[in-house]
């Protein structure tokens, strides 16, 4: 396929992409009193002191239902933009390696609403953290675009840390990526994930660090044990597809035979 055709095809899938999640946001629309609802929920359960967030200027409140119709929208369309991006990369595979599609998707979605739910979780103990730096006797207020900005960006942020080993495997069945330079890769993997872990939550906040760190070092060991399972498969398939040639051309050129015995 020349350039100009992987052109066209990413701008179309693209399109398909910015679409779908245009349609979940439009939906999610209808859900942003009872997102907003749940997010603000650490704000309201600090307790001891005044905690409340502020809007700054007029439009700031359609502003936070948009961006939180658009954070809806990429949670619902994930399915289809997850797929344009393993369709993407994986123009060149045989029918039976496009079966693998299914289980990319079924595989990714989970992932990545689980570690959109894994920052969630982590979120009240950040926003208690911040909390108890401020005085009590002081008013603790935060503006509502600046705090659902580091609400959302935690979620998303989260949320593609625990689909990049599925992007492993997704390399590995190219043919791009062995299992073996995965694990052999470990430490390189591991200092990358737990940086960024500490950039995704506060650098004093030790422990939702670690619960964020844990997960996604588990599913890299499980992306290279895959890797490395589908490898020995696929050199199998080439050994036994290499000795049926030989006794092909050993059938078609018995002097061949002869010569090699």
């Amino acid at each position: 396929m020349s350039l100009g055709a992987h052109l066209i095809e990413f701008r179309n899938r693209l399109f398909i992409s910015a679409a779908a999640i245009v349609v979940g946001t439009v939906a999610g629309w209808f859900l942003t009193d009872w997102v907003w609802d749940a997010l603000r929920r650490p704000i309201n359960d600090i307790g001891g002191r005044v905690a409340q967030i502020t809007y700054s200027d007029i439009g700031s409140g359609f502003d936070l239902r948009l961006q939180i119709a658009l954070f809806i929208g990429v949670l619902v369309a994930s399915p289809i933009w997850l797929y344009q991006i393993w369709a993407f990369f994986a123009p060149g595979l045989t029918r039976r390696e496009k079966g693998y599609s299914v289980g990319f998707i079924a595989v990714a979605v989970p992932l990545f609403l689980g570690g959109a739910y894994a920052g969630w979780t982590v979120l009240p103990n950040i926003v208690r953290l911040m909390a108890s730096f401020q005085p009590t006797e002081d008013a603790f207020q935060l503006n509502a675009r600046t705090y659902l900005d580091f609400a959302v960006k935690l979620m998303l942020a989260v949320g593609i840390g625990f689909v990049m080993p599925v992007f492993l495997v997704m390399l590995n069945f190219l043919g791009v990526l062995r299992g073996a330079s995965i694990l052999k890769s470990w430490r390189v993997a591991l200092i990358a994930i737990v940086l960024f872990a500490g950039i995704a939550t506060p650098a004093t906040d030790l422990m939702s660090m670690f619960m964020l760190a844990a997960p996604i070092v588990l599913l890299y060991f499980v992306a290279a044990a895959v890797g490395i399972l589908h490898d020995r498969r696929v050199d199998r398939r080439r050994a036994a597809e290499l000795a049926e040639y030989d006794l092909a051309d050993d059938a078609a050129d018995p002097r061949a035979s002869g010569d090699r015995a």
